[in-house]
């Protein structure tokens, strides 16, 4: 929790809200991100309501800061983000200070809070359903932040994680919580009745 309140996230990960499936289907069925390295934008239509944002956009309505910090998202190379020093993250969260080269880190090697913040980290900031058992070198970076006590702009990395989503086949829909609060400051129609609460 206290990683939380560095970051000032508490208002997103400590509300629950319903999530509506067909809307989020709908959602990124249609969605378009473009990117640039100023900025992201988000363009969908969920019934018949157009949506377009940007990661300050999401920063008023998710009431999370967005104007600065890490944004990066490489899901393979970890030699391009910036601002991380990859053997010293491996040495780290692989608790050994003999490895001699930066490589991906299995959740079995990790000191229990590690693995809480792994899982952390793919639950929340870059959702994936698949296999959890071994770090990419994303996951490692943002940990590395979040320790270190180093703005992640979230905003920015939940666009850029949209668009990775839609262009992996069968990929889950993630994000359905913070969905349902983007589709009500859009003024979507929701059946409420028919809203669901999400698995944790």
């Amino acid at each position: 929790m206290e990683l939380i309140k560095r970051q000032k996230w508490e208002k997103l990960f400590t509300k629950r809200d319903l999530v509506f499936k067909n809307e989020c289907r709908e959602f990124y069925k249609n969605l378009k991100v473009s990117v640039t390295w100023k900025k992201e934008v988000a363009k969908s239509k969920v019934n018949g309501v157009d949506i377009e944002f940007d990661g300050m956009t999401l920063t008023t309505i998710l009431e999370i800061p967005g104007n600065s910090g890490l944004c990066d998202y490489i899901k393979e190379e970890w030699e391009s983000f910036r601002y991380s020093n990859p053997l010293e993250i491996t040495r780290k969260f692989a608790n050994d200070e003999n490895i001699l080269k930066a490589r991906r880190i299995k959740l079995v090697e990790m000191k229990p809070f590690h693995r809480f913040l792994q899982l952390f980290v793919m639950k929340n900031l870059v959702p994936r359903f698949g296999k959890r058992d071994i770090t990419s070198f994303m996951d490692l970076t943002y940990m590395d932040y979040l320790l270190s006590r180093r703005k992640i702009n979230l905003p920015r990395v939940i666009i850029r994680h949209m668009e990775y989503v839609i262009n992996v086949p069968n990929h889950e829909m993630p994000y359905g919580e913070l969905l349902t609060r983007i589709f009500e400051a859009f003024h979507v129609p929701l059946n409420y009745k028919k809203g669901e609460t999400q698995k944790v």
